[in-house]
């Protein structure tokens, strides 16, 4: 797999939409970064050797809704942990939670599946998801995730994060051990 070499901050080229949008966010929140290129991910098992680029682990982003796909909820996870959706429903009081589908992916986080992420949120403006953080990720001094397209990825202080990206995209995240 191609991954190029470590970046500081954004492209001068440009990107898809999602993508540049992250980009200017993050420097208008003066959030340093560092980013890699790489061929097209489609699984976790592939983002490791990108974690191994970028010294640390890429996380995994999962977003479940409810039966009538009125409300959603983002989950970050470490990369290998697995997700139990009827106990996260318990955890947080839903029941019958199933994977967004692809079209309410594009719609509110303006993100194809495969290319979800907590970055997304900068999309959703009417608060249409919820989101989660496990306590493991939450933790890190770090976190890496891709930028809005399975193409690049991230990498950028946990911090950041929780208390400047999210919170500036009227998202404030729960973390929750899972």
């Amino acid at each position: 797999m191609w991954i190029s070499e470590i970046f500081q901050g954004a492209p001068v080229e440009k990107r898809g939409e999602l993508e540049t949008k992250v980009y200017k966010e993050m420097n208008r929140l003066k959030i340093p970064f560092e980013r890699v290129d790489n061929d097209i991910v489609s699984t976790m098992e592939e983002c490791a050797e990108i974690d191994r680029v970028l010294g640390v682990e890429i996380r995994k982003t999962i977003i479940l809704c409810n039966r009538r796909k009125t409300s959603f909820y983002l989950i970050v996870l470490p990369a290998g942990k697995s997700l139990d959706t009827k106990g996260f429903g318990r955890a947080v009081g839903v029941s019958g939670l199933s994977f967004a589908p692809a079209d309410k992916l594009e719609e509110i986080l303006g993100a194809q599946p495969g290319s979800a992420t907590v970055m997304g949120v900068i999309n959703d403006q009417d608060g249409y998801v919820q989101v989660f953080i496990d306590r493991e990720v939450a933790d890190e001094e770090f976190f890496a995730c891709n930028p809005g397209i399975n193409t690049s990825h991230i990498k950028f202080k946990t911090a950041d994060l929780i208390e400047k990206y999210l919170p500036t995209s009227c998202h404030k995240p729960t973390i929750i051990t899972l």
